[in-house]
């Protein structure tokens, strides 16, 4: 019987937390874009109508996650980290690392939401409902795209300037 440890991985690897994969976002996208679909495919008419300013709370959250990105970037690259005044305090950086994490999942989600209904309202155009519907679902589709992209970056920002990138293999010594 072969352990995870003769092929180069920790017992302990499965406990770590690693950058958000994009793969697993888009996992995610799928997953919500085909459930979004199938509830529009048979209860489109219980829906209320979607007003186009709907998902403009995910772009307002991607400006707010790229500009606190930037401020975060500059801190850790001026050597401003650390629990003294006017510096970064690590465990904020930490937060805003489950903020970035927590962001691109609702981003994800919203992605894929609006993209499953997006493509039942375009199989369905000819109705005035799904017309007017369709430029919602449009810009809650983008907003989620816009909000996973930030996420993203913020999480990037965050990370040390020592961190290993994440693919480079571990080279921390192995526990005995």
């Amino acid at each position: 019987m072969t352990t995870g440890a003769s092929h180069g991985h920790h017992p302990d690897d499965e406990h770590k937390l690693g950058p958000t994969r994009v793969r697993d976002l888009l996992a995610v996208a799928v997953v919500a874009g085909l459930v979004l679909w199938v509830l529009a495919r048979y209860h489109y008419g219980l829906f209320p109508s979607l007003p186009w300013p709907a998902g403009l709370t995910l772009y307002a959250a991607a400006v707010l996650e790229v500009v606190i990105g930037f401020l975060v970037r500059s801190r850790i690259a001026g050597g401003k980290l650390g629990p003294g005044e006017g510096q970064l305090h690590p465990i904020s950086v930490a937060r805003l690392v489950a903020l970035a994490k927590a962001s691109a999942l609702v981003g994800a989600i919203a992605l894929g939401g609006w993209a499953g209904l997006s493509v039942y309202l375009l199989a369905h155009r000819e109705l005035d409902v799904a017309r007017a519907d369709l430029p919602a679902a449009v810009v809650g589709a983008v907003g989620g795209l816009l909000l996973a992209g930030a996420a993203l970056w913020l999480e990037h920002c965050c990370r040390a300037p020592d961190d290993p990138s994440p693919d480079a293999p571990d080279t921390s010594p192995n526990p005995v």
